[in-house]
Protein backbone atom coordinates (compact mmCIF):
# COMPACT_ATOMS: atom_id res chain seq x y z
CA UNK A 1 0.00 0.00 0.00
CA UNK A 2 2.75 2.42 0.61
CA UNK A 3 4.23 2.61 -2.78
CA UNK A 4 1.08 3.39 -4.23
CA UNK A 5 1.00 6.27 -2.02
CA UNK A 6 3.69 8.15 -3.80
CA UNK A 7 6.43 9.86 -1.89
CA UNK A 8 6.16 13.20 -3.37
CA UNK A 9 2.56 15.21 -3.74
CA UNK A 10 2.17 18.44 -5.67
CA UNK A 11 0.24 21.41 -4.48
CA UNK A 12 -3.03 21.96 -5.95
CA UNK A 13 -5.29 25.14 -5.89
CA UNK A 14 -8.48 24.66 -3.74
CA UNK A 15 -11.80 24.67 -5.54
CA UNK A 16 -15.42 23.41 -5.43
CA UNK A 17 -14.72 20.46 -7.81
CA UNK A 18 -11.58 19.14 -6.92
CA UNK A 19 -12.59 19.38 -3.28
CA UNK A 20 -15.98 17.96 -3.51
CA UNK A 21 -15.16 14.09 -2.73
CA UNK A 22 -13.70 15.55 0.74
CA UNK A 23 -15.81 18.26 1.76
CA UNK A 24 -17.06 21.81 1.49
CA UNK A 25 -14.90 24.78 0.31
CA UNK A 26 -15.94 27.99 2.24
CA UNK A 27 -15.85 31.15 0.28
CA UNK A 28 -17.52 34.75 -0.46
CA UNK A 29 -17.01 34.45 -4.03
CA UNK A 30 -19.17 35.60 -7.07
CA UNK A 31 -22.63 36.91 -6.31
CA UNK A 32 -24.11 36.61 -3.03
CA UNK A 33 -27.27 34.35 -2.28
CA UNK A 34 -28.87 37.50 -0.72
CA UNK A 35 -28.35 40.70 0.01
CA UNK A 36 -28.97 42.22 3.76
CA UNK A 37 -28.13 44.59 6.51
CA UNK A 38 -29.66 47.93 4.48
CA UNK A 39 -27.96 46.48 1.13
CA UNK A 40 -24.82 46.50 2.52
CA UNK A 41 -23.62 42.60 3.05
CA UNK A 42 -23.83 39.67 0.97
CA UNK A 43 -24.55 36.55 2.35
CA UNK A 44 -23.44 33.83 1.04
CA UNK A 45 -26.10 31.36 2.90
CA UNK A 46 -25.45 27.21 4.01
CA UNK A 47 -22.05 27.04 2.47
CA UNK A 48 -20.91 23.84 4.58
CA UNK A 49 -22.42 20.00 5.42
CA UNK A 50 -22.37 20.48 8.79
CA UNK A 51 -22.84 16.99 10.81
CA UNK A 52 -22.56 16.35 14.50
CA UNK A 53 -23.62 13.02 14.67
CA UNK A 54 -26.44 11.49 17.12
CA UNK A 55 -25.33 12.72 20.26
CA UNK A 56 -23.23 15.68 19.37
CA UNK A 57 -23.74 19.13 19.52
CA UNK A 58 -22.12 22.38 17.71
CA UNK A 59 -18.99 23.60 19.47
CA UNK A 60 -16.79 26.74 18.24
CA UNK A 61 -13.21 26.45 19.46
CA UNK A 62 -10.21 28.86 18.35
CA UNK A 63 -7.13 26.98 17.10
CA UNK A 64 -3.86 28.83 16.96
CA UNK A 65 -1.06 26.67 14.88
CA UNK A 66 2.61 27.28 14.41
CA UNK A 67 3.14 28.24 10.64
CA UNK A 68 4.78 25.20 8.42
CA UNK A 69 7.56 25.46 5.27
CA UNK A 70 7.07 23.95 2.23
CA UNK A 71 8.24 21.53 1.33
CA UNK A 72 5.96 19.71 4.06
CA UNK A 73 6.74 16.04 5.21
CA UNK A 74 3.25 14.19 5.62
CA UNK A 75 3.87 11.75 8.91
CA UNK A 76 0.39 11.43 9.55
CA UNK A 77 -3.44 11.74 8.78
CA UNK A 78 -6.09 11.84 10.94
CA UNK A 79 -10.06 11.78 10.77
CA UNK A 80 -13.18 12.33 12.64
CA UNK A 81 -15.90 9.31 12.31
CA UNK A 82 -18.19 11.22 14.54
CA UNK A 83 -18.61 14.38 13.07
CA UNK A 84 -17.52 17.23 10.46
CA UNK A 85 -14.99 19.40 11.03
CA UNK A 86 -14.81 23.11 9.43
CA UNK A 87 -11.73 25.49 9.44
CA UNK A 88 -12.39 29.07 8.77
CA UNK A 89 -9.46 31.55 8.62
CA UNK A 90 -9.03 34.24 11.14
CA UNK A 91 -6.32 35.94 9.05
CA UNK A 92 -5.85 36.97 5.04
CA UNK A 93 -3.15 34.34 4.41
CA UNK A 94 -2.66 31.15 2.13
CA UNK A 95 -3.05 27.83 3.99
CA UNK A 96 -2.46 24.14 3.22
CA UNK A 97 -5.40 21.26 3.09
CA UNK A 98 -4.07 17.95 3.15
CA UNK A 99 -7.04 15.37 2.01
CA UNK A 100 -6.64 11.41 1.57
CA UNK A 101 -9.67 8.80 -0.03
CA UNK A 102 -10.71 6.23 2.35
CA UNK A 103 -9.46 2.74 0.89
CA UNK A 104 -10.92 0.50 3.44
CA UNK A 105 -10.31 1.84 6.61
CA UNK A 106 -6.89 3.29 5.43
CA UNK A 107 -6.22 6.57 3.78
CA UNK A 108 -5.49 6.17 0.61
CA UNK A 109 -2.88 8.50 -1.88
CA UNK A 110 -3.04 12.16 0.09
CA UNK A 111 -3.86 15.05 -1.92
CA UNK A 112 -2.49 18.26 -1.44
CA UNK A 113 -4.23 21.79 -1.68
CA UNK A 114 -3.10 25.45 -1.02
CA UNK A 115 -6.23 27.60 -0.09
CA UNK A 116 -5.85 31.15 -1.00
CA UNK A 117 -6.76 33.87 1.87
CA UNK A 118 -10.19 33.95 2.76
CA UNK A 119 -10.79 30.49 1.96
CA UNK A 120 -12.34 27.98 4.57
CA UNK A 121 -12.91 24.14 4.50
CA UNK A 122 -15.62 21.70 5.81
CA UNK A 123 -14.24 18.39 6.23
CA UNK A 124 -16.95 15.97 6.07
CA UNK A 125 -17.40 13.03 9.07
CA UNK A 126 -14.92 10.61 8.63
CA UNK A 127 -12.50 12.36 6.09
CA UNK A 128 -8.73 11.70 6.03
CA UNK A 129 -7.06 15.20 6.63
CA UNK A 130 -3.59 16.27 7.73
CA UNK A 131 -3.07 18.86 10.73
CA UNK A 132 -3.82 22.35 10.61
CA UNK A 133 -0.87 23.66 8.28
CA UNK A 134 -0.92 27.04 8.02
CA UNK A 135 2.01 28.78 5.66
CA UNK A 136 2.23 32.36 7.67
CA UNK A 137 2.12 33.46 11.44
CA UNK A 138 -0.38 34.00 13.40
CA UNK A 139 -2.22 30.50 12.22
CA UNK A 140 -5.42 31.66 14.05
CA UNK A 141 -8.24 30.07 12.68
CA UNK A 142 -11.85 29.57 14.36
CA UNK A 143 -13.36 25.55 14.50
CA UNK A 144 -16.64 24.20 14.10
CA UNK A 145 -16.64 20.52 14.96
CA UNK A 146 -18.84 18.13 16.77
CA UNK A 147 -18.43 17.91 20.92
CA UNK A 148 -19.57 14.87 22.53
CA UNK A 149 -18.71 12.74 25.09
CA UNK A 150 -16.68 10.15 21.93
CA UNK A 151 -13.32 9.99 21.44
CA UNK A 152 -13.98 11.09 17.91
CA UNK A 153 -10.40 11.00 16.88
CA UNK A 154 -8.36 8.36 14.55
CA UNK A 155 -5.06 8.78 13.10
CA UNK A 156 -3.02 7.12 11.00
CA UNK A 157 0.92 7.57 10.56
CA UNK A 158 2.70 6.36 7.34
CA UNK A 159 5.68 4.09 7.68
CA UNK A 160 7.78 6.93 5.84
CA UNK A 161 7.01 10.63 5.56
CA UNK A 162 5.60 11.92 2.14
CA UNK A 163 6.65 15.38 1.36
CA UNK A 164 4.02 17.76 0.10
CA UNK A 165 5.20 20.66 -2.64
Amino acid sequence: MEDSLGRNISIEPLNLDAFAPFGDVLEAEGDPDKLINQGFCGRYHDRAMLDFGPRGRAGISLFKAEPRQLPYMLEMVERHPDGSQAFIPMSQHDWLVIVAPDRDGIPGRPRAFRASPGQGVNFYRGTWHGVLTPLHAPGLFAVVDRIGTTTNLEEHWFDRPIQIG
